[in-house]
């Protein structure tokens, strides 16, 4: 594994991501992801308040690990069950005491806001963010999938009330969604801010398991509900049909697609870290298997030529 800096935190290439996979009645499944993790030298993982049972399943899962060998990136915005969402002061505050209780620590290394709040003054957030800081409930503080007006912002307002600045953004990034690139990225670059992207495998797109004119694989999720609603976009056969090119590629450099599609992903410029989801033990081990993957300008250019015209860079789209 290898490691990048985040503010003052070390933090693995590859993330362990929970959304939507840690829950309670599976707590034996994320132990299992949890103790892989560590063996493979990850030390992020990235949960939310609102993540179902995420945080009380992670909590459990690292129970009995020496603190300083783990870190712990959460986020504040939805709802949560009696929570009312949003970026108040008195949401924030309520959401850490919260997550610092189903987490069973005395800190978070990062605390993200998960969206923007247009309905609570930037300042107010901000302060809010600065105070956990400077009493230890939190080390760092950042951002998800805000726009580059508001990190400018953000970075703006800590400056005038002399608070620490955000250092991490969290967008969704990968090798077909490129939206980030036009003015997130280079606005996380002139404000300092870590890039910790999520879903570098389109939910599952990227792996080369969903095959043109064929249904998606049992127990994957795009055979889902949910899967079928998220990932509409990109289910279709033309992309699937360069999905196959793409996968053909990974296997001649020695990699799997989901490793291709990740070390692209490490390999662009200002990005910190990945977060990836996993429901075996395997899975993570395949994608971990990423970090530290350098990839040339002939094979960035491939990739580039084997997606073109199925790319999402505009700005104003939504994911």
């Amino acid at each position: 594994m290898r490691y990048r800096p985040l503010g003052t935190l070390s933090v693995s290439e590859v993330a362990l991501g929970s959304w939507l996979t840690t829950t309670r009645d599976r707590q034996e499944t994320v132990d299992a992801l949890v103790r892989t993790a560590l063996d493979l030298g990850i030390n992020l993982f990235d949960t939310a308040d609102s993540y179902q049972d995420a945080q009380e399943a992670l909590g459990v899962a690292l129970r009995g690990t020496p603190r300083d060998d783990y870190l712990i990136s959460t986020k504040v915005y939805h709802p949560y069950p009696g929570g009312v969402g949003g970026l108040s002061r008195e949401h924030i505050r309520a959401s850490v005491r919260r997550s610092l209780r189903q987490l069973g620590v005395t800190h978070l290394d990062l605390l993200s806001a998960h969206r923007f709040d247009a309905t609570v003054p930037l300042h107010e957030t901000i302060t809010a963010f600065a105070e956990l800081v400077r009493d230890g409930s939190i080390r760092h503080y950042g951002v998800s999938e805000w726009t580059a007006a508001q990190i400018t912002d953000a970075a703006r307002v800590a400056e005038e009330i002399g608070a620490p600045p955000p250092v991490a953004n969290q967008p969704q990034y990968n090798v077909v969604w490129r939206v980030p690139e036009g003015e997130v990225l280079p606005a996380c670059q002139r404000h300092g801010l870590g890039v910790v992207a999520f879903w570098p495998l389109a939910q599952g797109i990227l792996t080369d398991k969903y095959r043109p004119g064929r249904p998606p694989p049992a127990h994957s999720r795009g055979a889902t509900d949910l899967g079928r609603e998220t990932m509409a976009a990109l289910m279709h056969d033309v992309v699937l049909d360069r999905v196959e090119l793409f996968g053909r590629l990974a296997a001649r450099r020695g990699l799997t697609a989901a490793q291709l599609a990740i070390a692209w992903v490490l390999n662009r410029p200002g990005v910190t870290a990945t977060v990836v989801g996993a429901s075996r033990p395997e899975q993570l081990r395949e994608n971990a298997g990423a970090a530290g993957v350098p990839l040339d300008p002939a094979t960035m250019a491939r990739i580039d030529k084997i997606f073109t015209g199925l790319v999402y860079d505009d700005v104003t789209a939504t994911g």
